[in-house]
């Protein structure tokens, strides 16, 4: 079982200050790493909304809550929250999350794109094996998800004149796995770098700052869950990493938490690895 609370997310002291009264819209928030970087966002002082496709995800995966839903948890800590239900493969659900935090707060200043994942069976993930189906389920859960919000984000945080973009990629965007396995989802991660990039050049005169996270092998509770079939969280690949040891969500959580603050006010365009130097980038 994997349980999140303030302890393992750890105090920055003096940080509050820094983005108290900010407003914060995070996809793919119910679970693992889009969770846990959605209370590290809330006990900071930002207002977080979640939008993910099903708010009961964590327990489905073996989380345990802090509190009686996700949205409680986020109370908690910053003493407002909002959470939608929904698939962000759809444009109109992307706007319509980002509508409800302007409704709510008046305002967006950070948005994180943590919807996704490697979704697709991991023994027909080599890049020979790879089917049509898992390639357009892998593209649309990674790549357009991520589109999809940023578009209307961009929107809001250009009028305003400000704003923070944190995508989510991939280790494997970055290298490949050792036999080629998760070469989709590595693609399509590695589409969410470039578009980041692209992103950050065109809105950047507007005071948006857009930047990606690319975590290494994150020991959430699904990622060990899958590694009975995958093998991806062991010893030896612990042993095998500078660090020594295999990520866990808060190591992601405080990562996109310097991006999204104003710490990283002259960063943009970048892709900052999370991986205990797994990939040296």
């Amino acid at each position: 079982m994997t349980e999140t609370t303030p302890g393992v997310l750890g105090s920055l002291t003096g940080a509050t200050a820094l983005v108290t009264g900010a407003t914060a819209l995070v996809t793919g928030g119910a679970r693992g790493i889009g969770r846990a970087i959605a209370l590290r966002l809330a006990e900071t002082g930002s207002r977080v909304a979640v939008v993910d496709r099903d708010l009961e995800a964590a327990a489905k995966v073996g989380e345990r809550l802090t509190a009686d839903s996700v949205e409680a948890e986020l109370r908690e800590r910053s003493g407002d929250a909002l959470t939608i239900e929904g698939d962000l493969t759809q444009p109109p659900v992307a706007v319509s999350a980002v509508d409800a935090v302007l409704e709510r707060w008046g305002r967006l200043d950070v948005l994180v794109t943590a919807a996704g994942g490697a979704i697709t069976d991991y023994r027909a993930s080599r890049a020979s094996e790879l089917t049509d189906d898992d390639l357009r389920l892998l593209w649309d859960v990674n790549v357009r998800a991520t589109v999809n919000c940023c578009r209307p984000a961009v929107s809001a945080m250009a009028r305003a004149g400000a704003g923070s973009i944190v995508t989510i990629g991939s280790g494997t965007a970055l290298g490949p796995r050792e036999g080629g396995y998760l070469s989709g989802y590595g693609a399509s991660k590695a589409a969410v770098l470039q578009y980041t990039r692209y992103l950050a050049t065109e809105v950047g005169p507007y005071g948006v700052r857009v930047n990606c996270v690319a975590p290494g092998v994150i020991r959430t509770a699904r990622v060990v869950t899958e590694s009975a079939v995958s093998g991806i969280v062991s010893d030896a690949a612990a042993a095998a990493i500078p660090l020594r040891r295999q990520g866990e969500a808060a190591d992601v959580a405080t990562a996109v938490w310097f991006l999204a603050s104003p710490l990283s006010g002259y960063i943009t365009g970048q892709v900052l690895p999370v991986n205990g130097g797994a990939v040296m980038h």
